[in-house]
């Protein structure tokens, strides 16, 4: 967990918005361009074809010296060796990972103070909160949280948490004003004209709002 919250900046893959570039080579231009911390959220894989794509992404990561937490699945995320699951409302709950998994990066996504209260009593490394704002990766009805959902529910959270949903580069400030150390983006560096340098652009930003 150290690394974890050292990173900073969090890639989060969505092979849908990369403008037909594949998530290999998304994740390899953003950990040239400094990312240390990437889950691997392809949903519409099959079991064997995240398997597989895992085992590629977790090369990558590993060459780079990187963290990779695979999205929903503890399995896949246990076959492949990775550091930890991201895990929603809808997965497995968070004790019964962490009991078939206890060494691994836990992480739950949280929309609202009982539920982000709930994950890190249950045991999550992490707590993400989010949507933050409008977003076209993740279907939404309800409203969005934006800086002051961020405030509250992270003044009830102990440990460490992440922030997500439609973050841009002009919303760094306020979010590191706001407490948030690590910041999860999907379009911001996927949907990029030069992947690589959006990364270094928002990693740089992030340390040193964070400094």
């Amino acid at each position: 967990m150290r690394r974890f919250t050292a990173a900073g900046l969090y890639l989060v893959t969505s092979a849908f918005v990369t403008r037909g570039r594949s998530t290999e080579s998304i994740v390899e231009s953003a950990l040239k361009g400094g990312v240390r911390l990437v889950q691997l959220r392809e949903k519409e894989l099959s079991s064997r074809e995240l398997t597989e794509l895992a085992r590629r992404i977790k090369r990558l990561t590993d060459d780079h010296g990187a963290l990779l937490l695979i999205n929903d699945r503890l399995d896949v995320a246990l076959a492949v060796g990775a550091d930890g699951v991201h895990l929603g409302q809808d997965d497995v709950p968070v004790e019964d990972a962490r009991r078939l998994a206890p060494d691994l990066i836990i992480g739950a996504s949280s929309h609202s103070v009982e539920e982000a209260v709930a994950a890190e009593g249950q045991g999550a490394s992490y707590v993400n909160i989010g949507p933050l704002f409008a977003t076209g990766t993740k279907a939404w009805t309800r409203e969005f949280l934006g800086q002051e959902g961020l405030k509250e529910i992270s003044g009830h959270l102990k440990g460490p948490f992440t922030v997500m949903g439609g973050i841009k580069a002009q919303h760094l400030p306020d979010l590191v004003k706001n407490g948030a150390r690590t910041i999860a983006v999907v379009t911001a560096v996927t949907a990029a004209d030069d992947p690589e340098r959006a990364a270094r652009e928002l990693l740089k930003t992030i340390l040193e709002l964070r400094a």
